[in-house]
């Protein structure tokens, strides 16, 4: 059974050992202080002798393996092993962080559940049941981060299943640990108490400062919260600054009030989009059909149309048996054919007229759409593909 250093000292990095056994990359040693990952945070990398090592894992049995490609070890060898320390503090302090960001998240929404955590040196985030407010998450920093000024101390305790402590105040799904096993506790100051087996910082000044800086939906799982901690929360923090400032500028707002600004812009959009659907619906129902051969042909370039408006009203001049030709200009040009009529093919027309404007297009026979990048070619557009239809239709 290999010794695990780390669980007495996260900060010891550099250590001796003797090869116990090897199966071709896979190294095991009496004694590691590589830590084998767990909890949420990934396992630590570094090297044996000069071999690098890529990964550590448990294999269930005791032992601590490390996968080490190259080597030449032989049981009994002694090697001197060395973890990458910059990348094991920041592990150190991500997990720390994300013990003291759900306690407090907590705080302020207390019926918060925890469904899975993930500390690496790339990304980490903490999912949580439900969604929680950008009100609750700024209170929840204060609280964090005035932890972390306090310097509060970390230390890591060994409870027992009897101890009446272990469910009045510790974080725990007692499910998930065996019978027997020893319970792990972290607790930082007397804020948090929490199991877990990671390694974290001693006390929570070393964190410098942390900050979420996003949250996304993980979908049944609940919402992923993203956080960083130390200098890259503090660059984290001033690049947001940043861009509150420019959007502020850009919003004729003050950076106070850029929230209220934003909302009422969004609230403008939303009005203005409706209102654009319901000009193109107008429009394209007053267009007056041409007839080529007994079919109905309605044909109309709209600047400005609203793409699914401009889409409705084809599907309705296909739902009568005409033929509808419909392009919309602004930034860049849409058009939409659509037919009920079998002798138009809308696929084959619209991605062979697309392809002479250097345009993209596609969907099915009786209905296709697609576009081009020149603004100025809409009138062009609209004349090829009526030209294409009438054809189609002789």
């Amino acid at each position: 059974m290999t010794e695990e250093l780390f669980r007495h000292d996260g900060y010891q990095f550099e250590f001796q050992a003797r090869v116990a056994s090897t199966d071709g990359e896979l190294v095991v040693l009496d004694r590691t202080a590589f830590y084998p990952g767990g909890g949420g945070q990934v396992c630590d990398t570094g090297t044996l002798n000069d071999d690098r090592v890529t990964e550590a894992f448990c294999d269930g049995n005791g032992d601590v393996v490390h996968r080490v490609p190259g080597h030449r070890f032989v049981p009994g060898d002694r090697v001197w092993g060395s973890v990458d320390w910059d990348r094991r503090f920041d592990l150190m302090m991500g997990h720390t962080a994300e013990h003291l960001l759900f306690g407090s998240l907590r705080r302020q929404v207390p019926d918060l559940e925890i469904s899975k955590i993930f500390i690496s040196p790339e990304s980490k985030y903490v999912i949580v049941s439900k969604d929680v407010s950008w009100e609750d998450i700024g209170k929840a920093l204060a609280f964090a981060n005035a932890a972390i000024r306090d310097n509060l101390t970390v230390t890591r305790i060994v409870m027992s299943r009897d101890d009446p402590d272990l469910v009045d105040k510790v974080r725990i799904k007692l499910d998930r640990i065996p019978e027997g096993e020893e319970i792990s506790v972290v607790a930082i100051g007397d804020i948090d108490y929490s199991a877990c087996s990671g390694i974290h910082v001693m006390e929570t000044s070393e964190l410098g400062m942390l900050l979420v800086d996003r949250k996304v939906s993980a979908g049944k799982d609940g919402v992923a919260v993203h956080f960083k901690v130390g200098d890259a929360a503090e660059d984290s923090a001033t690049d947001l600054a940043v861009a509150c400032l420019e959007a502020a500028e850009a919003a004729d707002s003050k950076p106070e009030d850029i929230v209220r600004a934003v909302s009422n812009m969004k609230k403008e959009l939303e009005y203005a989009r409706a209102s654009l659907k319901e000009c193109t619906r107008a429009l394209l129902s007053s267009v007056r059909p041409k007839n080529v051969n007994g079919t109905e042909v309605y044909s109309a370039a709209v600047f400005g149309a609203e793409r699914t408006a401009m889409a409705d009203a084809a599907e309705k001049v296909k739902a009568a048996g005409g033929v509808a030709i419909f392009v919309s200009s602004g930034e860049a040009v849409s058009a939409v054919v659509a037919s009920g009529s079998a002798g138009a093919d809308c696929r084959s027309i619209l991605s062979g007229v697309l392809g002479r404007f250097g345009g993209r297009g596609g969907g099915k026979p009786d209905f296709a759409q697609g576009g081009i990048s020149d603004p100025e070619k809409a009138a062009e557009l609209l004349r090829a593909l009526e030209e294409e239809v009438e054809k189609s239709l002789s």
